[in-house]
């Protein structure tokens, strides 16, 4: 396995000049948006080097319950982050928080004890981010097709709750749509894996030196374990969330 060639600090500099691109291409579009494309760079930069600061105490002093506590640190980050989607929606973090931890905790937890990853922080820790990754974009996904059906689809829920439906029942064709438009993306990309992209574990273990066939076990094990994360959340986040929308008698909420 050959040594792999990481960029030094002066190229990471050098790569301001794609970012001097992007500034480019904003100000000749007059997108107004300068000052939160430079905001978002700066932010890039000074949280991935403090994440990388911290994953490197974990690495050396915390072990295998430190990469467990930092992932339950970003199964709280996440649920706030897709929490925003469902602004609409009564305790829509809440909702999106309790799926991303149904979704990828079950997923990352499955992992581990049927012995498919290592159980070593180094393993842990970016895995648990690829899922609870893709379980936020789920549960934010599926928060938002709530949210409108909150407010364009009113007048029909509330006609088959007169129909003598349950909350459920009323609620269903929204339930199945907002887990369809959920699902979508996971399940595009992973039609598509290989053909169009080369996913990012694939990626980073072929320009580690792994032979491409044994990369792409580790890449299968990915898009299968993105699928089971994202599904569990999006349909845990909208059930819960579900609940939040009706009142004790079948009632919705204002």
């Amino acid at each position: 396995m050959s040594a792999v060639h990481v960029p030094s600090w002066p190229g990471v500099a050098a790569s301001l000049v794609l970012v001097a691109v992007a500034l480019a291409v904003v100000a000749r579009a007059r997108l107004r948006i300068t000052r939160e494309l430079v905001v978002a760079v700066v932010r890039a930069g000074v949280q991935l080097v403090a994440v990388g600061a911290v994953l490197l105490a974990i690495f050396k002093y915390a072990g295998l319950p430190g990469a467990f506590g930092w992932a339950a640190l970003m199964v709280v980050i996440a649920g706030q982050v897709a929490g925003r989607r469902g602004g609409g929606v009564a305790r829509s973090r809440m909702a999106a928080t309790i799926g991303v931890a149904a979704g990828g905790g079950s997923t990352l937890l499955a992992l581990v004890l049927l012995g498919v990853i290592a159980a070593q922080a180094r393993v842990v820790v970016p895995v648990a981010g690829m899922i609870i990754g893709g379980s936020m974009q789920a549960s934010g996904l599926a928060l938002r097709r709530v949210d409108d059906a909150l407010h364009a689809g009113r007048p029909a829920i509330e006609a088959r709750l007169f129909l003598g439906l349950s909350a459920r029942e009323a609620f269903a064709p929204h339930t199945r749509d907002a887990l369809h438009t959920a699902l979508l993306p996971v399940v595009d990309s992973t039609k598509v894996v290989g053909l169009i992209t080369l996913p990012g574990a694939m990626t980073g273990l072929i320009l580690g030196g792994v032979d491409p066939l044994t990369a792409i076990r580790y890449q299968i094990v990915v898009m299968y374990m993105m699928l089971a994360a994202a599904a569990l959340s999006a349909y845990v986040t909208t059930r819960v969330a579900e609940t939040a929308l009706f009142d004790e008698a079948h009632r919705l909420r204002e």
